[in-house]
């Protein structure tokens, strides 16, 4: 773990590093009875999960005591990993499955880390006070195509803040047509880009942070199904 952090530039104490070890150790415990990640061993959770999910942390986004929001957060990847690296955030975990929210709060309350766990989706949780554009940063992973999670995500954001998509090199191109086609409407201003090599072959790794320049039209996020069905980027 502390070798791959190294390669791609992070390093934390040994406490963190325990932390994120035992909290990888437990995803894939749980994984056994809730589809929470496709890891396989623990081999699989440090390089293609930990270390990957710790990696927007080289970015210049993230002030103290930042109000994050993680969406889509799964197996809580990367919203518990930035949590742990940076204990002055202040992370919340969305996830549209009760069991995995569930899960979600009971790792949480057993490593001891003080992370908001919140079931449902992000259509619907959008237009809750308190969580429309009540966060510093935004962030998602493998969640969906980059204007339909635009969508998702955005509304979420306070105007000042960013938003952060997690993706792979395939971004590059129709993808990101798509999403600058969405971006504006939503009210994001054009996104910065970084890209890393993850270690052991773990691929690809692109960053894409979108300024939050004013407030998102209250049309949006439209209903439940409706982003994927009618994509901004392609018209709808």
């Amino acid at each position: 773990m502390r070798a791959g952090l190294d390669r791609i530039g992070l390093a934390l104490d040994e406490d963190r590093l325990r932390r994120l070890i035992r909290y990888g150790s437990m995803v894939l415990e749980y994984g056994r009875r809730v589809n929470l990640t496709a890891a396989r061993d623990m081999g699989d959770m440090v390089y293609k999960h930990l270390i990957d999910s710790a990696s927007p942390l080289l970015l210049d986004e993230w002030p103290s005591g930042a109000r994050v929001l993680d969406v889509g957060s799964g197996a809580g990847l990367p919203g518990m990993v930035l949590k742990i690296c940076r204990p002055d955030l202040r992370v919340t975990l969305l996830d549209a499955r009760r069991k995995r929210a569930r899960a979600l709060e009971d790792i949480a309350a057993k490593l001891g880390v003080e992370a908001r766990v919140r079931w449902g989706r992000a259509e619907e949780l959008a237009r809750e006070a308190g969580l429309r554009e009540g966060f510093d940063v935004v962030i998602a992973r493998a969640v969906a195509r980059l204007d339909v999670l635009l969508e998702l995500c955005v509304p979420f954001v306070a105007p000042g803040g960013r938003f952060i998509a997690m993706k792979g090199p395939g971004v590059r191109g129709e993808e990101m047509r798509l999403g600058e086609a969405a971006r504006g409407r939503l009210g994001c201003g054009r996104p910065r880009e970084r890209s890393l090599q993850l270690p052991a072959g773990a691929g690809e790794r692109v960053l894409l942070v979108f300024p939050k320049v004013k407030a998102t039209p209250p049309d949006y996020p439209r209903p439940a199904g409706v982003p994927e069905k009618r994509p901004l980027g392609e018209g709808g």
